[in-house]
């Protein structure tokens, strides 16, 4: 089987590092799934608006292997599971599925919340979320259940604060922060003087983790 790409997505998430590891609902990151010219037609489009939220399957554009078994971030990533009992990118076709919110249409695009993809990562189909059957209330989580409330709070040094760029909006500066409330760092690495690097939507931040607090220690466009 042959699958075509009818989209990309373009946002924020320049480098692997800071992309959430799930589609989130309270995500305030936006996606634009902009269309490839055979499939920017409006009528494919007709009817959309009726919902609120959408399935994306799209390609782990970065990623050529596959493993039986994987180490889960969120398990501290010394511990391994079978991969089809996880959402690791290392599987024998590397597809993804997210759950996002339609936030609206625009130019002939969809723009999305909650997406868990890499800038121009490859849409391969889109489809509606259909609450009656797609959600389960007796579902179980597994040992995702474990870490699913896991989030640190996240503070601006006063250096950082002190030598701001002017040019950081507050929408930018929300979604920085929305990423490392998520705590991007590998669940093996939990050293209090260990400075970390994320590059988002064109700006670099730099941080470190200490007692559960991120604490942005310098923030400047790239």
């Amino acid at each position: 089987m042959e699958l075509k790409v009818i989209a990309y997505a373009r946002n924020g998430h320049t480098d692997k590092f800071g992309i959430p590891r799930q589609s989130r609902e309270e995500s305030p990151i936006e996606t634009r799934i902009v269309f490839e010219p055979e499939y920017k037609v409006a009528e494919a489009l007709r009817g959309i608006e009726g919902y609120s939220h959408l399935w994306l399957i799209w390609g782990f554009s970065e990623v050529d292997s596959w493993s039986p078994t994987v180490r889960p971030p969120r398990l501290g990533g010394n511990k391994r599971m079978g991969v089809f009992a996880t959402r690791s990118p290392f599987r024998p076709n590397p597809l993804g599925l997210s759950s996002v919110r339609l936030v609206r249409v625009e130019d002939g695009d969809l723009i999305v919340s909650g997406a868990d993809v890499l800038d121009g990562t490859p849409i391969y189909d889109i489809k509606p979320y259909l609450s009656f059957s797609d959600s389960h209330e007796d579902a179980r989580n597994g040992f995702a259940e474990e870490t699913k409330g896991y989030k640190l709070n996240v503070e601006m040094s006063a250096t950082a604060l002190l030598n701001g760029d002017a040019s950081l909006n507050d929408e930018i500066r929300r979604d920085i922060e929305y990423i490392l409330s998520q705590d991007p760092r590998p669940g093996y690495q939990d050293d209090p003087d260990r400075e970390y690097k994320l590059d988002y939507a064109g700006w670099n931040v730099a941080f470190g983790v200490e007692k559960g607090v991120v604490i942005i220690k310098k923030i400047q466009k790239m």
